[in-house]
């Protein structure tokens, strides 16, 4: 009876020990911090590593120090100009000091998913809705300002803020529909008018370039036709010019006797013809008078 008292004391000890071992010792990873209280009162951040708690004396809380993403569902904001507009985004953040994020704050996601939501709200009552739909990285970078503004006495930094979708009231959304139409039809008009343009510019100047070609070719034509004419007319001045040297040249060896002759023989043709007068220069009679002193001679 005593043994199985003494055994079940040592059991109970055991236990007790392992339970302590198990509250005393924690491993802390890289990434993580643990902020320790100790009887209450904060004693600072422990970790990474393996960390010695005193059990029941000490408690501690997890801080995981990797940036993390959180998502805020659709919220309905009202614009600058009274246009209601679902909005959601997704921010990022990430804790600077662990001893802040857990004195300063009682639930840090909690927290700012509410400030993010009513962040929202202010940043986009601010704006008007062209603006909301066309200036997305602005809103971003406002909503990121105005976060981290807050979260910063937090020990947590906001690093990004993204819009992931917004959506417009019905009927904005049925006029940029019809607006896109629109502007889809007018493109194609200024396509189709540019080719037309592009089509009839290329037509004109193909003409022009025939038309300089062929005006090109008849002004090669007309100075070969001229060139030729001139060079034809060269040719024939200089026949004619060698021929009259030779005539001329000729005449030189002709004398009085053989003149005369000729002048016979023409009026031997002209006596055999129909005629019944004909007409004599003064040359021919001083002619037959030299031929007859010839002959006298």
């Amino acid at each position: 009876m005593e043994l199985t008292l003494l055994l079940c004391g040592v059991a109970f000890v055991v236990i007790l020990f392992v339970i302590f071992l198990a509250n005393a010792i924690r491993i802390v990873p890289e990434y993580q911090r643990l902020v320790v209280f100790r009887l209450g009162r904060c004693i600072g951040t422990k970790g990474p590593g393996l960390i010695l708690l005193i059990p029941v004396i000490d408690r501690a809380v997890k801080v995981d120090l990797r940036e993390q993403v959180r998502e805020i569902p659709h919220q309905t904001s009202i614009t600058k100009d009274n246009a209601p507009i679902s909005i959601d985004f997704i921010w990022y953040y990430k804790v600077l000091d662990p001893t802040e994020s857990v004195l300063q704050v009682s639930n840090f996601e909690a927290a700012a998913q509410g400030m993010a939501t009513t962040t929202l709200r202010a940043v986009i009552g601010g704006i008007p809705l062209d603006d909301v739909l066309s200036e997305r990285e602005h809103i971003n970078t406002m909503l990121r300002t105005r976060l981290d503004e807050v979260t910063e006495r937090w020990g947590v930094k906001v690093t990004n803020v993204e819009i992931r979708e917004i959506i417009p009231p019905r009927e904005v959304q049925e006029a940029m529909n019809r607006q896109m139409s629109a502007e889809r039809v007018r493109r194609a008009v200024v396509t189709e008018s540019t080719g037309t343009r592009e089509a009839a510019i290329n037509v004109a100047e193909g003409e022009k370039q025939a038309a300089i070609l062929k005006a090109e070719g008849q002004k090669q034509a007309a100075i070969l036709e001229a060139e030729g004419q001139r060079q034809a007319q060269i040719l024939r001045a200089e026949g004619f010019s060698t021929a009259l040297e030779k005539i001329f040249a000729v005449a030189k060896t002709v004398d009085q006797k053989t003149m005369t002759l000729q002048y016979f023989d023409t009026l031997k043709a002209l006596g055999s013809g129909a005629a019944t007068k004909f007409i004599f220069p003064l040359e021919f009679t001083s002619l037959v008078e030299q031929f007859a002193k010839g002959k006298e001679k």
